[in-house]
This record gives C-alpha cells, sequence and structure tokens, in this order.
C-alpha cells in the first residue's frame, strides 16, 4: 500500500475527468498535489468505503462526521476548491449510474475498491437522522428542531457568543459579532413599528434575544414561542434576569397552537426554514389570522435560488441528514406569493445576503477558537458537523447560492391604510 495519496489521486481524477484541487496525505504518511494547496488527509480506509458505498456528498460527509476525513490548512478554500466537484456537481441515483457508464470510471471505482479494504459498508456515524419523508407533522418538527437546537446551550453559547442569536446579523464596516446582532433586532424592530403598549408574537423565539430586545428598548408585551424545551429554559432564565417577567412570556409551543391572537406584529425569524413547502401557506395563513387588521409580519428566511425544473431540486442531504432535519429553502418568490395568498400585501422584500456570510465565518472564528471545550459539551462528531455546516455556508452565500432575504408583510385592513409611511424604510 505503499504512496496511497499518488494512488488516491490518479484514480479520483480518472473518476471526476479534471485535475484534483487540494493536496492528498493518506493513512500511510504519503502525500500527492500541490504542496501550496489545502490538503485533505484521508485517515484511514474507512473514509473509502464511505465514499464508494454512498457516493457523493452524503459519503464525504459521512467520512467528515466520523473523523476518516480531515482538512489541514485553510478550511475555507479547501471547501471551496472541492465545492464544483461535490457540492455544486449535482448527485443522485442517475448520476452516479450515467457515470459509471463511462470505461475509465469502472476502472477507477476498481482500484479505489482494492485500496478501501473490506468491501464492508461502515455504519453512518451515530450524528446522522434518517427522514423517511418531509412530513412536518407537530411531532415530527418538534423532534427536527431537538435534534438542531438541543445540542446544549453551553456549546451555542460558544458558537454565537453574548448575543445569543442564531441568524444573520446586520453589519457595518469595524462591527462586533454582538453589535451586528443588536443591529438586526433593532431593524426589525424598526420595520415592525413597535410602540409602547403593543403585543409582539415572535415565532421560534431562540434563547429569548428578540424578545428581550423588543420589550426592553421598545415596551412592548411579547411572547415567545419555541419548540426546544432546552432554548425555552434558558429564555426564561434571561427574562427574569432583565427584570422582564412581566412583559415577556416564553412558551414552549408550536406556531400551529398559538391560539390567543390578535397580535400588534409577528416576528419570524430563521423559523420558517423549517415549515416546510407543503405546510407553508397554512404557516402564512395562521400568522394572518393572528394579526390585527393594519398587523405587521417581519419574516426572516434564508432563500435558495430556483431551479429552471423545479420537480429535480433535491435537499442538500448533508444538511438533511446532520444539520436540519426536515428543513426546506424555498425561492423568494415563492415565499412573496404564498404569503400574499394568506392575505398579506407584501411592502417590502430586502436582501441581506453578504451579512449571512460575515456571520457564519465568525461563529466558525468562535468555534474554532474554543475548539477542545467544544467537542467536550457537543462531542467531537457533532462539534464537526457545526463547524462543515457553518463554513460551507459561508461560502454558499458569498457565491450567491442561497440568500437571506427580510419580507415586510401587513394585514391590510380592508379601508386599504397600511399604517406604513408614504417612504418606505424610515419604518416609523
Amino acid at each position: 500500500m505503499a504512496d496511497a495519496a499518488s494512488r488516491l489521486r490518479s484514480v479520483a481524477e480518472q473518476v471526476l475527468g479534471v485535475p484534483l484541487p487540494v493536496r492528498l496525505r493518506a493513512w500511510d504518511g504519503s502525500q500527492a498535489g500541490p504542496p501550496d494547496a489545502p490538503t485533505i488527509v484521508v485517515r484511514n480506509r474507512r473514509a473509502l468505503r464511505r465514499i464508494l458505498f454512498k457516493p457523493g456528498e452524503l459519503g464525504v460527509a459521512r467520512a467528515w462526521v466520523a473523523g476518516d476525513l480531515d482538512i489541514e490548512g485553510d478550511l475555507y478554500g479547501a471547501l471551496a476548491a472541492m465545492s464544483g466537484l461535490i457540492w455544486e456537481r449535482g448527485e443522485d441515483d442517475r448520476t452516479v449510474l450515467q457515470a459509471l457508464r463511462d470505461p475509465a470510471v469502472r476502472a477507477g471505482v476498481g482500484e479505489l475498491l482494492k485500496l478501501a479494504g473490506p468491501p464492508v459498508p461502515p455504519a453512518p456515524p451515530r450524528e446522522e437522522v434518517r427522514r423517511r419523508s418531509h412530513l412536518h407533522t407537530r411531532r415530527s418538527d418538534k423532534q427536527a428542531i431537538s435534534h438542531h437546537y438541543d445540542v446544549g446551550n453551553d456549546f451555542y453559547e460558544i458558537v454565537l457568543g453574548p448575543s445569543m442569536v442564531y441568524s444573520c446579523a446586520y453589519w457595518e464596516d469595524g462591527g462586533t459579532l454582538e453589535g451586528a446582532q443588536r443591529d438586526k433586532l433593532e431593524l426589525v424592530c424598526a420595520k415592525l413599528g413597535l410602540t409602547p403598549g403593543q403585543r409582539l408574537l415572535d415565532v421560534g423565539c431562540g434563547w429569548g434575544s428578540m424578545a428581550i430586545h423588543a420589550a426592553r428598548e421598545h415596551g412592548v408585551s411579547v411572547v415567545g414561542v419555541t419548540l426546544s424545551q432546552e432554548q425555552a429554559t434558558y429564555a426564561r432564565k434571561r427574562v427574569a434576569d432583565e427584570g422582564l417577567t412581566d412583559r415577556v412570556e416564553i412558551r414552549v409551543q408550536d406556531y400551529r397552537d398559538v391560539r390567543d391572537g390578535p397580535y400588534d406584529a409577528i416576528s419570524s425569524i430563521g423559523m420558517a426554514e423549517h415549515v416546510g413547502a407543503e405546510r407553508y401557506l397554512e404557516y402564512a395563513q395562521n400568522l394572518y389570522g393572528l394579526l390585527k387588521p393594519g398587523g405587521r409580519l417581519l419574516n426572516h428566511q434564508i432563500a435558495r435560488r430556483p431551479q429552471l425544473d423545479e420537480s429535480t431540486y433535491h435537499v442538500d442531504r448533508f444538511i438533511d441528514a446532520y444539520v436540519f432535519p426536515d428543513g426546506e429553502l424555498a425561492p423568494i418568490g415563492t415565499t412573496v406569493t404564498q404569503l400574499e395568498r394568506a392575505g398579506f400585501e407584501v411592502r417590502d422584500v430586502e436582501s441581506i445576503r453578504e451579512h449571512y456570510a460575515s456571520t457564519l465565518r465568525q461563529w466558525v472564528a468562535n468555534l474554532e477558537a474554543d475548539w477542545p471545550r467544544a467537542m467536550r459539551l457537543a462531542g467531537p462528531g457533532r462539534a464537526r458537523v457545526w463547524r462543515l455546516y457553518m463554513a460551507a455556508s459561508a461560502l454558499a452565500f458569498e457565491r450567491n447560492r442561497i440568500g437571506v432575504n427580510q419580507v415586510l408583510a401587513v394585514r391590510t385592513p380592508e379601508s386599504g391604510a397600511s399604517g406604513l409611511p408614504l417612504r418606505t424604510r424610515t419604518w416609523n
């Protein structure tokens, strides 16, 4: 098995049909590839078996999560170099079958099988969640939310920093993450036109940051709902520490079960991605019904780019299996259409795509700065999942593969008076 790296590189280039843009270091210590390129470390032959038995993104993800694959050097550089070969290449069973019709590819796979050792598929890492379909029932949604958010509040404190806001910040040059998150919360409050005495529903309230900010800075009464028990416990303590228990209520509750409307305003920040395409109109209708006439909704949501043929769209297998089970992204046009179908008048759409790339890079930096402790708190596999998904997501936002938008919508009364200023983006 001498010089496994050169053999791996040769086979990989044979199968992929293009030069491999990274350096390889194999389990025998051998290396091959440009000396100044990021290095992919293949720690053992089990990594090859994972990829062979599940070609494409999911096999690579399993090897990464299990620690069979690693990256030395520039993480973002390595992911950018490999994205065109994995994440942007497109993968499904038909793609694999078509590739195997090429004799050179078949020969390369045969060589990999020789390198991989015993032809036994390794069990997936325990962090992987298996979903049969995107049902989005109350039970399945609660399980999916628990998988992602009940990782441990101490772990999220490392990643998110003091703000404990798990959504795109709103940056200015030279700003800090905490300041950018504060500015994002204030932007949401301004768009909602919050005034003292109003009632705000915060859907997917997380660790309570939006609810606390709105109550403390704008004098509103807030109900925050989440499906995560760990988030709710943490948020309630923060509310008590701020002396806001008379104005902020945190509930473990599905948004579909909120019955105590009407509210003057609703914020939904980074929650709608969990709703699902089949349930989105229901989501919009529920929020519409909870608002007073003239009430505003601020829907802050990640969006994917539309496909020429939407029937060919595939959910990201790594994200679905390890990060956001049952999460679904929709194009911004689809979101706006569904909100208006529910009765809303959409008044403003603001893209803040670049802001999310900066936010994710800061979260990755936070995680890496306290890596040993993060691994102790969440486990090595889960910590590796978060590092990969956040770094890859930062690149996806930078490359315009995905975006994030704030949509301001109004339950406009029959009189037609929206209550918004004639010149929008003054907000008050």
